[in-house]
């Protein structure tokens, strides 16, 4: 299959530039910087992430361009287009001031493939604190800004194009058509990859694969586990049997509707509930960081008893998709918060990993839910942290916190779900990720009819994304949120204050711990 291949300097945007290239239809891979493929025979195309360095730090990161420039097209953007000049001739300067956000780009030589279509003036987002101040000998201008005269450049004898503003993200109004040019008719996609022959293909390499063995699925309720499954179960059927275990912090009412979902799919699903077991170790525990690997060790520990009982599984499936792998795998080593899928197996389950949907993103996860024609609540369904309601309360945890923010989260996503904006589409489908946080370590006064009270607040959250690498905080109507937090002070025991969330991401992250 055709690809591009993405090599990852450590920018927070490299995801971004893989999805906007999945939306071309095309297949890529992410890569560290020093991985390029020794088998490149079906690599089409090349791109340079941006990165936190300065290609003059002596930790910088740095790449051998030979292995793929003269034999496949090549896009530098930010640090990669400074990485190319500064690596074929040119030169690379610290920034008077540090050039960041939007900018318009003054000249553009819209007869350069790459910039086909593009307006003069087009709106980009730059990102760097180094600037490019003279291109190498062999390449010419062919886009400028009032501020960055380079910023972007081509090679007059080879196919190498480079940017010093990010296309992928948003901000970048034509971003995608620039992605485009490069993809598509600088490279020459066939634009062959979508959600139908991803399942085509992927249902006859598990036949392939799995053959006639015995797998097992820990299922989380979220939409990446239940799509897994469906994939699994159309190519192996009754051999699957998935696993699905309470440790007692899911919304309200949410392992039983659940198990009734899968059912329903003709999945073969044992539930366990293992709540006791969570509570108990999870009592007067305050660090989030410890709080996700207690869950993550007992959920393993449970999870493993459960499935010693099938004594002739050869194989443990997990939902675990390509940004999970991409973020797990981050080359700069720097750990933001564990993640609750990935890392590897037991050793005493002695059992092989199979990973049907680890090339997807979050939303082809979706399309492909939606080509097994699964059930749109289950294919819309936010994503939820796999540690539950744990990293929801700031604090220990115990069952009357749990039942407070269960009580008050349930209020909040039903009212999400019921009110109707006034373009005909739901809330809840108009955002992300939305949740409730219980700020237990807070007290906060309040009045009551004649009385004081001293209670928590809880703090709704709601951002809009495409793939929860940058998110910002959904704006929400007034009337809604006077609604739904007159409901919980009056509904929920243990509430006097309702506040909103309107932190975007960065800074901030969209869970609270």
């Amino acid at each position: 299959m055709q690809k591009i291949i993405i090599l990852d300097f450590g920018s927070q945007t490299t995801q971004l530039i893989g999805r906007r290239v999945r939306e071309l239809d095309t297949f890529c891979e992410i890569l560290p910087y020093n991985k390029y493929p020794k088998d490149d025979a079906d690599v089409i195309g090349v791109i340079l992430s941006g990165s936190p360095y300065s290609v003059h730090d002596p930790e910088a990161f740095k790449v051998d361009l030979s292995q793929f420039v003269g034999k496949v097209p090549v896009l530098g953007i930010c640090y990669g287009a400074q990485f190319i000049s500064h690596t074929l001739g040119g030169k690379v300067e610290k920034a008077d001031s540090r050039e960041y956000g939007r900018a318009n780009l003054q000249t553009v030589d819209t007869t350069n493939p790459l910039f086909k279509g593009f307006d003069q003036h087009s709106q980009v987002w730059m990102s760097h604190g180094d600037t490019i101040t003279a291109i190498p000998s062999d390449f010419q201008v062919i886009g400028s800004t009032a501020d960055v005269t380079n910023a972007a450049f081509a090679s007059t004898k080879q196919p190498i194009w480079a940017v010093q503003f990010h296309p992928e993200v948003y901000h970048s109004l034509q971003g995608t058509q620039l992605l485009k040019n490069f993809v598509v008719d600088i490279c020459g996609s066939r634009q062959e990859w979508s959600a139908a022959s991803f399942v085509d293909t992927t249902v006859a390499e598990l036949k392939e694969q799995l053959g006639n063995d015995r797998v097992i699925l820990g299922l989380s309720g979220g939409v990446d586990s239940s799509v897994a499954a469906v994939l699994l179960n159309k190519a192996i059927g009754n051999r699957l049997t998935c696993i699905f275990v309470d440790h007692g912090m899911l919304r309200k009412n949410e392992f039983q509707q659940v198990m009734d979902d899968y059912r329903c799919l003709g999945l073969n699903v044992i539930g366990v509930d293992a709540s006791e077991k969570f509570f108990a170790d999870l009592a007067g525990v305050t660090e989030p960081e410890q709080k996700r690997k207690i869950i993550g060790r007992d959920f393993v520990e449970v999870f493993n008893a459960e499935a010693k009982k099938i004594t002739d599984a050869k194989w443990l499936a997990q939902g675990t998709i390509y940004p999970d792998r991409i973020e797990s795998l981050n080359i700069t080593g720097k750990v933001i918060k564990s993640h609750h899928n990935v890392g590897g197996l037991p050793k005493e389950m002695h059992l092989q990993l199979c990973e049907p949907l680890k090339w997807l993103f979050k939303d082809e996860v979706r399309r492909v839910g939606r080509q097994l024609e699964m059930p749109e609540h289950l294919i819309t369904r936010h994503p939820f942290p796999g540690p539950g309601l744990a990293v929801r309360i700031l604090g220990d945890i115990t069952r009357e916190k749990v039942r407070i923010l269960q009580d008050a989260d349930d209020i909040y996503i039903r009212g999400l779900r019921e009110y109707v904006d006034t373009d005909g589409e739901t809330l809840y489908n108009k955002v992300w990720q939305a949740g409730a946080i219980l700020l237990s370590t807070v007290r906060s006064v309040g009045v009551m009819g004649d009385e004081r009270t001293y209670e928590n607040p809880v703090a709704l959250r709601a951002v809009t994304s495409t793939d929860a690498m940058t998110a910002d905080w959904a704006h929400l109507p007034y009337e809604f949120l006077a609604k739904v937090s007159n409901e919980i002070i009056n509904k929920v025991r243990g509430v006097n204050r309702v506040c909103y969330d309107i932190s975007s991401k960065p800074p901030a992250t969209i869970e609270w711990e």
